[in-house]
């Protein structure tokens, strides 16, 4: 009996297993997909103590967090959006902080910077102090309200996870997760945010208002006077382990080549782009946007306890994947078409591929 190509991953541990002596371990990659959906569906209900509603977005913030991504949650005030975020950081055994994005925020405020020390010989030395961006969770409230010259101290942060100061560069924590909200770029006092600052983000998610029934749950519970607390679920071990088991799930070619048509098919200078695409937009996206597709279905694959990727996952993730990564033209503002309307029209035109028919034998 010869061993796996593909070694199953570590099992999952929450926070009250690790500690637990002696107990047994699964073997094999049904057990720990099945370990790993109930440990998502716990931190669901978590979440789901505080926040009232707001399913998808639960599912695309989990997603992220399993796919080592960042997030960006846009929305006008008043949506809960930082009371999700911190609540769930209470439920993740990791640290903390939260960076309220001001218009005189500088980037040492966020970095870090140097102070210049003096010792009992006289001896003078600069030693860096950490700043907020070292921590596990990164809240980057509020984002746009600051100018851009702030916004960029998270580009090298949020893509190869080091801050540099000088000539020292600092690694961040693992895992490590920017998530941002921003207030519409319509309101006043905002700033809108770089193409490369939007690039970063896996997923831009728009927080709308509640339903009727939603608001009326959420108004009975808000003013009750009870603070419901919440129980912390995974360690930071415990994620790593979780984002490991997420990339070991299978992507197979069909599921690839529907990711990449979709992509390129945002592409106006692309010859399989549709008329409307050449028409309506300036610029598509770009490989990145192919990645996080099939990073995030491989996520939502895995918390429904399914071994491959399957192109429905990639139609469920498609609009917060690239919806910030496409810029319309003044022709689709006038016509009212906006990048989502843009992408659902895609999903219904762009044909899932056929799988190849076996040959015959005569």
């Amino acid at each position: 009996m010869t061993d796996s190509p593909n070694p199953t991953p570590p099992p999952i541990q929450s926070k009250t297993a690790e500690a637990a002596a002696g107990a047994a371990k699964p073997r094999n990659l049904a057990d720990v997909l099945r370990e790993f959906s109930e440990h998502q569906q716990k931190m669901r209900d978590e979440l789901g103590k505080v926040i009232v509603g707001q399913t998808d977005t639960i599912e695309q913030l989990l997603a992220a967090i399993f796919t080592r991504g960042h997030c960006l949650l846009e929305g006008v005030p008043g949506l809960a959006k930082t009371l999700m975020v911190s609540t769930l950081s209470s439920i993740l055994d990791v640290s903390f902080k939260r960076v309220q994005f001001t218009p005189d925020l500088m980037p040492s405020d966020i970095t870090g910077t140097q102070v210049l020390e003096e010792d009992d010989a006289g001896k003078r030395s600069f030693r860096f102090v950490e700043g907020p961006i070292f921590t596990n969770i990164l809240l980057a409230d509020e984002i746009n309200r600051t100018p851009p010259k702030t916004q960029a101290a998270l580009l090298e942060a949020m893509q190869e996870r080091q801050v540099s100061i000088g000539r020292e560069t600092h690694m961040l924590p693992d895992p490590f997760f920017t998530i941002a909200t921003q207030n519409p770029v319509e309101q006043e006092g905002t700033y809108p945010l770089p193409e490369a600052q939007l690039d970063r983000f896996m997923f831009n998610i728009k927080i709308g208002y509640p339903s009727a029934d939603e608001e009326e749950r959420i108004l009975t519970a808000t003013t009750r006077g009870d603070s419901p607390t919440v129980n912390k679920v995974l360690s930071a071990r415990a994620i790593l382990t979780c984002q490991k088991l997420v990339a070991s799930i299978a992507a197979g070619p069909l599921v690839i080549r529907y990711a990449s048509r979709l992509v390129r098919a945002t592409r106006p200078t692309d010859e399989t782009a549709p008329e409307y695409v050449k028409e309506l937009v300036d610029w598509g996206a770009g490989p990145r946007a192919g990645q996080n597709l099939i990073a995030g279905a491989k996520a939502i694959a895995a918390m429904q306890g399914r071994f491959n990727v399957e192109p429905a996952d990639i139609q469920r993730i498609a609009l917060p994947v690239l919806r910030h990564r496409i810029a319309t033209n003044f022709q689709a503002q006038a016509e009212g078409m906006d990048t989502d309307a843009i992408i659902k029209r895609l999903l219904e035109d762009i044909a899932i591929p056929e799988p190849p028919k076996m040959a015959t034998q005569s």
